[in-house]
């Protein structure tokens, strides 16, 4: 054991010091930053910030205050950017971001590339936008800690793709944060409530923000918080809100993001009034809660089929949900709160602020990350990882909504003799055939020694840990030689791509199945030609003249057949082959046993069995 020691009236040598790291909500229409110390409660450091930012001044302008820029010089003023993180040009195609925002023009001659925005005649990405606002909250968070902030957990919606989380984490590095953690916003709402509320069991946390909706199961039991399914929207939220009643009220507004937010004060001026007045351009308008409600009854129904489909696919019932906590601003709206009530059977909790809940249960992440805590907190993977098989069918390896991080091998073998390659091609989805599911990448397995089909033995491992990088790997076990590539599980993918996804998998469940079934049957008939013709080019000597036409007939038969959608019809044919061919099978079978034992005493043969 070493002492350490020190002079006399010298300060005793401080322990090492822990970054100070902060939660925070970075969110479509308001931010806010949190923080733990210690036993102490968690503490809401900034003022609700309005994520807006004005680039008129010499330096950006973050907040409330950047609105004021809005009439003179709406195209340096960005609002909802969150909507545009990890998005390209051809994602926002024919929506109204498309014609909010200034894009640069440069973005446009490569469709897939990350969009830019044209701020004052400079390229300006969305995740730069977002630092702006990170820099924002440091700067607040330190002027109230009185002390730097290096350090945070940032909550995204969870089911933004990796091209998203990857822009969030651009966006901290560039305001000078190290993230810890990107947590997903309902799972950092769920941790919140339940160790502020001490509530344990099964809920819901309906998440319905400025600019997209998250749905989540919870199980909260003794300090660990699983999330068991999780589904979403991704334009789902006030914005769509606001966009749905400027297109009923005033559809030619020039200035629409002025406009927009006249009418976002309208709208929320609606949560507490049962009518409000306002002027769009030389017009007065008088708008009531009744109309309102009836414009945005079609999105909260959206928000509505999304619970349903969770709760379907997930095998829940209502009555064993505990609570709904409700979180984002959108909440708040009298008409989404009814809605929700009637149809989980129960008043939604709305004890806890939907502003600040998420921002708190960030800063209790941070905090755990930082000093160590009992709470454990278990995500899950959105959709299926699979891989391609023989005839263009996935075999699953990795179910949705597995627990994170997780990890699962399966057996592969070869399909022909003397096969030497192996080539894995990676998918996500909930459908059968790879055609129908998203490519995620593929490598090649080289290097198997030649054996005939089905006898080398390669497995695959796919394993996906916290932050949803899945890393595949294949070994080939008798060589030891082995492969892998890392891949983004949802690189790429749209929240509505993932929600079209598992509704297609429902939807065309039975076509999936038909279509799953058919390729079956045309692997094994291709496997039963591969090893039959081979050994008629062997063997022909086995059969009579007319043996050998019929067999060359009902071959012909499955071969067209094969070239057909028919499965009952290949069965058939595969059938009326094996049939036309059982003779020759036996007396190959005999022809074998034949010459092994020619040459050979009895005596020997007997020894030998």
């Amino acid at each position: 054991m070493l002492l350490q020691l020190k002079e006399p009236n010298q300060a005793s040598p401080k322990p090492t010091e822990i970054p100070l790291a902060i939660g925070i909500d970075l969110g479509t229409t308001h931010s806010l930053a949190a923080y733990k110390k210690g036993d102490e409660n968690v503490r809401i450091l900034t003022d609700t910030l309005s994520s807006i930012v004005s680039y008129k001044a010499s330096t950006p302008i973050v907040g409330e205050q950047a609105l004021s820029d809005l009439d003179d010089t709406p195209n340096q003023v960005i609002t909802s950017i969150k909507r545009l993180m990890g998005k390209s040009v051809e994602d926002i195609k024919g929506t109204i971001e498309e014609h909010l925002y200034p894009l640069s023009k440069g973005t446009e001659t490569n469709k897939n590339e990350a969009l830019t925005l044209l701020i004052k005649d400079q390229p300006m990405t969305p995740f730069e936008v977002s630092a702006d606002i990170l820099k924002e909250l440091k700067k607040q968070a330190e002027d109230t800690l009185g002390e730097s902030v290096t350090q945070a957990v940032i909550t995204v919606p969870a089911y933004f793709d990796d091209a998203a989380r990857t822009a969030t984490k651009n966006a901290a590095r560039l305001a000078g944060l190290e993230i810890l953690r990107l947590v997903n916003e309902p799972t950092a709402a769920a941790l919140a409530y339940g160790l502020d509320q001490g509530s344990e069991g099964l809920y819901a946390v309906f998440d319905l923000g400025g600019g997209t909706f998250d749905f989540s199961l919870l199980n909260l039991q003794k300090g660990v918080f699983q999330v068991l399914a999780s589904n979403g929207d991704a334009h789902l939220g006030g914005d769509d809100f606001d966009q749905a009643l400027l297109k009923h009220l005033a559809p030619q507004a020039m200035d629409l993001r002025h406009a927009l937010q006249i009418i976002k004060n309208a709208k929320e001026d609606l949560s507490a009034k049962d009518e409000t007045h306002f002027t769009l351009g030389n017009q007065n308008y008088t708008l009531s809660r009744q109309e309102f409600e009836a414009l945005i009854q079609p999105l909260v129904e959206r928000a509505l089929n999304v619970c349903r489909e969770t709760l379907s696919y997930s095998n829940i019932d209502l009555k064993d949900i505990q609570g709904v906590v409700m979180v984002g601003g959108s909440t708040r709206i009298p008409l989404v709160r009814q809605e929700v009530e009637k149809l989980f059977k129960q008043r939604p909790v709305t004890n806890t602020n939907p502003l600040t809940i998420v921002a708190q249960g960030a800063a209790l992440q941070a905090h755990a990350l930082t000093y160590g805590s009992d709470t454990l907190l278990m995500d899950v993977t959105p959709l299926s990882l699979g891989l391609e098989i023989m005839g263009g069918m996935v075999d699953p390896l990795i179910e949705r909504n597995a627990p994170l991080p997780t990890r699962k091998a399966k057996d592969f073998t070869t399909y022909k003799d003397g096969q030497t390659g192996l080539l894995l091609h990676i998918v996500q989805g909930e459908r059968d055939m790879a055609k129908d599911c998203r490519s995620l990448g593929q490598f090649k397995l080289t290097g198997i020694p030649p054996m005939v089909a089905g006898a080398a033995r390669i497995q695959v491992t796919f394993q996906v840990d916290s932050d949803g990088l899945l890393t595949v790997s294949a070994r080939e076990e008798t060589t030891g030689i082995s492969q892998h590539i890392e891949v983004k599980p949802s690189y790429g993918l749209e929240e509505d791509q993932m929600r079209k996804m598992i509704m297609a998998s429902l939807e065309n469940a039975q076509g999936d199945v038909n279509s799953r079934l058919l390729a079956e049957s045309k692997v094994e008939a291709n496997r039963f030609l591969e090893s039959l013709l081979p050994a008629l080019a062997t063997d022909r000597s086995l059969l009579s003249d007319n043996e050998y036409e019929d067999i060359l007939t009902h071959l012909d038969a499955l071969d067209a057949s094969l070239k057909t959608e028919d499965r009952e019809a290949i069965l058939q044919a595969s059938k009326a082959l094996e049939i036309a061919t059982q003779p020759f099978a036996e007396r190959r079978m005999g022809h074998s046993i034949k010459k092994a034992l020619e040459g050979k005493a009895l005596s020997a043969v007997e020894k030998a069995l």
